[in-house]
């Protein structure tokens, strides 16, 4: 077998209690998933449809307790609190009734956004690449092995100890396992995949120096600070 030209790191998460390490394959995001952010962002309160996904480099990802740097061509970063699911089994065109088998687990991560590159890339028809899957932009705490059903309860981001998002997983128009059903029919998922499943609203602007902490109950807390 040949070796490889460049010996590359592979982004991983903690698991909670494990010395053992998620590696990460791919990172998938669901845009507008809480009817209240999606009325925030410009949507009808009433719009059900099907969940639209984007996606952020492997490499993206921050482990809890790594330094989250304020990035460079913007001046209007954004937080936007998530669950993240994470997939332990492969599948593809996976019905929905069987969707859960393939979570590993879930965590609370901060999908970070440059606000204003986005806001001009939707207003030229560009992707939105340089808005969303940027160097450091997906925080994330440890991962919390799961079984069952998916966490419902509440979900919340503080910056510097004053609220900004709270309301609750069970709040989503699309639930995980439908998430997880209609990406395994554009992808085929596989071990190592993350799915950030949507924000609340309340989404809203970070600087140098900010803290922020988020959580979602009963899965995990995470706490950063922009530098």
């Amino acid at each position: 077998m040949a070796s490889m030209i460049f010996d590359l790191p592979v982004p991983a998460v903690p698991v909670e209690g494990e010395a053992g390490l998620f590696p990460v394959r791919r990172i998938y995001c669901v845009g507008r998933n809480y009817q209240a952010h999606r009325v925030e962002m410009g949507g009808a309160a009433d719009d059900r449809s099907p969940p639209f996904f984007f996606s952020k480099p492997a490499d993206a990802v921050v482990p809890p307790g790594a330094p989250v740097p304020y990035p460079t061509q913007t001046s209007d970063l954004h937080h936007e609190v998530e669950l993240v699911a994470a997939i332990g089994q492969a599948g593809q065109d996976v019905p929905v009734a069987r969707a859960l088998e393939l979570v590993f687990g879930y965590a609370v991560g901060v999908d970070l956004t440059r606000r204003d590159l986005q806001a001009g890339a939707k207003k030229r028809g560009e992707p939105w690449e340089a808005a969303k899957g940027f160097d450091a932009s997906a925080p994330i705490s440890a991962l919390r092995r799961w079984s069952g059903p998916a966490p419902q309860g509440r979900i919340r981001l503080s910056v510097n100890g004053q609220t900004r998002q709270d309301a609750t997983v069970s709040d989503m128009i699309w639930n995980v396992a439908e998430i997880v059903s209609e990406a395994s029919k554009l992808w085929r998922l596989a071990p190592g995949d993350l799915i950030f499943t949507g924000t609340p609203e309340g989404v809203g602007a970070l600087v140098r120096g900010d803290k922020v902490e988020c959580e979602v109950d009963g899965v995990a807390r995470l706490t950063f600070e922009i530098g």
